[in-house]
């Protein structure tokens, strides 16, 4: 479990502004967030990012055939799936991991990068924001290899270096080791967070396709909790309750 983290006033990242020796102030995303679910989106909003399936190409289609979900209208009981997520205890990934309906928490740390925690798996991403480029030496890993800047009020994540062991959502859409992924994260108020996920993969889609989710800040008591899969009978089991849509 982390410790929680207090913010009596938002803090303050700043920026250069080329030319003029001076600072400007940037929004800070800091703190735990947990999503918002439009009446729109409650249909689908614990599996997919949208109604609809995006437009994939004939390897994309042949991959997603092969797949069985527990959700949608190809879905089979968790114990029939071969979701990779309930076989072998394997992370979900990027974006998979935003559709698991558990808070994250953005942690600055500046001039060195931004930390994202996902309470989903205890997952970490480091997104680094000094300047360095991609990492990719290691080979594909299930997370990426995540660097980042700001664009006005807009931190922008840039991801490649996947490897193509998970599925892009909950219904079995696949992704290659081409995937890149673009999130762009704007603090639309003090209490609100707006995440534009831009999903690039000309192996598996034929044009690259955006989605949007929406995050509110949760009060300063809040905390990450420990969630980790032990084994997947267990997580099995947990995920039949997690799984369920809300009332």
């Amino acid at each position: 479990m982390l410790p929680r983290i207090r913010l009596a006033l938002p803090l303050l990242l700043t920026l250069a502004i080329p030319g003029t020796g001076f600072a400007q102030a940037a929004p800070d995303l800091s703190g735990v967030w947990g999503r918002i679910v439009s009446a729109e989106s409650r249909p689908y909003y614990l599996h997919a990012f949208q109604p609809t399936d995006p437009p994939m190409t004939p390897w994309g289609e042949a991959k997603y055939k092969e797949t069985r979900p527990s959700f949608g209208e190809r879905g089979v009981p968790v114990e029939q799936t071969n979701d990779p997520v309930y076989n072998g205890c394997h992370p979900p990934g990027v974006p998979r991991a935003y559709l698991h309906p558990f808070p994250i928490q953005i942690v600055n740390v500046p001039g060195r990068e931004v930390i994202i925690l996902y309470e989903y798996d205890h997952l970490v991403r480091h997104v680094y924001t000094d300047g360095r480029p991609h990492n990719t030496a290691t080979g594909p890993t299930w997370m990426g290899s995540s660097i980042g800047k700001w664009e006005g009020d807009t931190f922008v994540v840039d991801t490649i270096g996947f490897n193509d062991k998970t599925w892009l959502d909950r219904l079995g859409h696949p992704h290659s080791e081409e995937l890149h992924l673009v999130e762009r994260f704007r603090r639309v108020d003090a209490n609100t967070m707006e995440i534009d996920l831009t999903i690039d993969d000309p192996k598996a889609y034929a044009r690259p396709w955006t989605v949007q989710m929406r995050y509110t800040l949760r009060p300063p008591e809040w905390r990450i909790l420990e969630l980790v899969c032990e084994d997947d009978a267990t997580f099995t089991d947990f995920e039949k309750i997690a799984g369920a849509p809300a009332k």
